[in-house]
């Protein structure tokens, strides 16, 4: 595998060498499939010098970064213009550090990047549930006729996850037919996150991994985004919910995508975006 040495530019808190990490984090600069507004594809080179804006500490979930041994593998170097040949390598990764014992936490990206990552975590994990988070659906069978898309992404995991694995919340936005879709197929609460703590019950002793688009948010909370959709959740709902992941046994892998930070020239988006990657890092911790 490659990027096993120690890295100089890292997030927060994520000094540790390969050999030595239980949790790994990773950037994906990909946006090859953005339908409306791309630069996901710069996310992390905003993302890591912005995370020394914060403490390592995590004073929702009482744990510290520098308790913690997690290594920043940097960016997947990843080719233009092949969108098949980006998911083989997204899954290569994600799969040998799940083989070698480890947790991970990839940052994209747009939300394409899920799907590689989401296989990988169920061929290690047969019984795996998907917990997404989303402003969209993300349920269509294709956009534009392109089946790898990130308006496809949820629909694509479900081809080998099947019905009873998907738990979506949040979501606001998408097709009438990917909403009656998901009547018959996945979990779908619209607009909030208000069952999730109910749905999180069920999935206390079984493997699970979190998808989390950034655009949940409200586009006043979180702009920096490539397709923002008004009427969405407050910050301080979205670390509700993740203080409850806390309940759950087996969080193998998770993910955070869509911030495109140059919509935002404040940097508030990029602000939200290292603080939840903060959450998640120490969410993944055992």
């Amino acid at each position: 595998m490659r990027n096993k040495a120690l890295h100089v530019h890292t997030f927060i808190g994520c000094e540790e060498p390969y050999s030595e990490a239980r949790t790994v984090l990773f950037g994906v600069p990909f946006d090859g499939t953005t339908s409306f507004r791309p630069g996901t594809r710069f996310a992390m080179q905003a993302i890591r010098p912005d995370s020394y804006g914060l403490e390592t500490y995590s004073p929702y979930l009482d744990k510290d970064l520098e308790d913690t041994a997690i290594f920043d593998g940097g960016d997947l170097e990843l080719p233009f213009g092949n969108t098949e040949k980006v998911m083989d390598q997204i899954h290569e990764y994600s799969l040998d550090v799940l083989m070698d014992g480890k947790k991970f936490l990839m940052v994209g990206g747009e939300h394409l990047v899920s799907l590689p990552a989401i296989k990988a975590a169920y061929e290690k994990y047969p019984d795996l549930h998907v917990v997404h988070i989303d402003a969209h659906t993300d349920l269509r069978q294709d956009y534009l006729g392109e089946e790898l898309s990130h308006a496809s992404v949820i629909r694509r995991c479900h081809d080998f996850l099947g019905d009873g694995r998907i738990f979506q919340f949040g979501i606001r936005s998408g097709l009438k037919e990917e909403f009656d879709w998901a009547k018959k197929h996945t979990y779908l609460e619209r607009f909030s996150l208000d069952t999730l703590k109910e749905k999180l019950r069920g999935l206390k002793d079984v493997p699970v991994y979190f998808t989390i688009d950034l655009d949940v948010l409200d586009p006043g909370v979180f702009p920096g985004t490539g397709t923002p959709e008004p009427g969405g959740i407050t910050y301080k709902e979205l670390l509700d919910a993740i203080i409850k992941f806390q309940e759950l046994n087996q969080i193998v892998a998770a993910d955070v995508v869509e911030l495109s930070p140059q919509y935002d020239p404040s940097g508030a988006s990029t602000a939200v975006a290292c603080k939840t990657i903060r959450e998640m890092l120490l969410t993944l911790v055992d």
